[in-house]
């Protein structure tokens, strides 16, 4: 049996390099320098008597074995990292690092009341937060890059745990001057596709939007223009269509200082559920459900 065994820090490289595809990002994302990243790869191919990547000058590409390999190593620091879990789980709750990603239409209407409790009531906890979105963020939870994540439902999780938090009723928003005496609530009958303006691909709050609407021929035609709710809103602002928005970025100001009006949709699913999310069997689930109860405890 060989006495020497690939180290964390070689593996943590591997997935990494595996994630960004570019010497250069992974080595910024691991908070190291390109040459020691990819010196300790160079390492781990001399200690296993492999290749792992071929290298060119423009790709990266892993070999046939280097596949199976990162494959192995992203199950390795999962290990590793439930290993570190049981240990802060024994401690303090909501003590030691949490890595945590949001979706960006739930991050910046939420977190700002969140993370000032948090620090008030856990001071010994130290939030590392990533913005993504729903697709990302799953696949950084499975493969260990995050402990929970805090999105919208529904969406294809997968198998891990998720606890309801509260119901994020989705509105209608279009400029002062469209309409003079607009409903008091808007039925998805009366949306003009034409002129429906939702989030690129990649956002879950478009399939919620769509959902809502109950009605296919608007994912044909609709507006994909929007990268966020910030600027789906400028758009609006400026007469150029209408837009669904959740309640919690209406709630946080997100219309102040526009011209734009918002009535709740009156539709079968004219909402979208916020839960977090966690692997199953992690050793801090304990701590995920105090987390959860914070949250549920914010003022909306």
């Amino acid at each position: 049996m060989s006495s020497y065994y690939p180290s964390i820090k070689q593996l943590q490289y591997l997935v990494a390099l595996e994630e960004f595809g570019h010497f250069g990002k992974a080595a910024e994302a691991s908070f190291v320098t390109q040459s020691t990243l990819s010196a300790g790869i160079k390492e781990l191919e001399t200690l296993l008597g492999i290749i792992l990547v071929e290298r060119t000058k423009r790709t990266v590409r892993f070999t046939p074995l280097g596949q199976k390999v990162v494959k192995k190593a992203h199950e390795i620091l999962r290990e590793a990292e439930a290993l570190t879990d049981l240990v802060q789980a024994e401690g303090k709750p909501l003590a030691g690092e949490l890595r945590m990603s949001v979706i960006p239409t739930i991050a910046p209407f939420l977190l700002p009341k969140l993370l000032p409790q948090l620090r008030e009531n856990y001071p010994e906890l130290k939030l590392f937060l990533r913005e993504e979105t729903s697709s990302d963020a799953c696949n950084a939870l499975s493969h260990g890059q995050v402990d929970c994540v805090l999105l919208a439902l529904p969406y294809n999780i997968g198998a891990v745990h998720s606890e309801f938090l509260f119901d994020d009723a989705l509105h209608i928003a279009f400029a002062h001057g469209q309409d003079n005496n607009p409903p008091a609530v808007i039925t998805p009958e009366i949306i003009d596709e034409s002129t429906l303006l939702l989030l690129v691909d990649g956002h879950c709050l478009k399939d919620h939007a769509l959902s809502a609407c109950n009605r296919p021929e608007i994912s044909a035609s609709a507006m994909m223009m929007g990268t966020s709710l910030h600027t789906l809103v400028q758009m609006v602002d400026n007469d150029l269509g209408t837009t669904l928005l959740p309640q919690m970025a209406i709630s946080s100001g997100l219309l102040n200082g526009t011209n734009v009006r918002a009535r709740p949709l009156d539709a079968k699913n004219a909402l979208r559920k916020i839960a977090l999310i966690w692997r199953h069997n992690s050793p801090r689930h304990d701590e995920f459900l105090l987390l959860a109860q914070a949250i549920k405890k914010l003022p909306r």
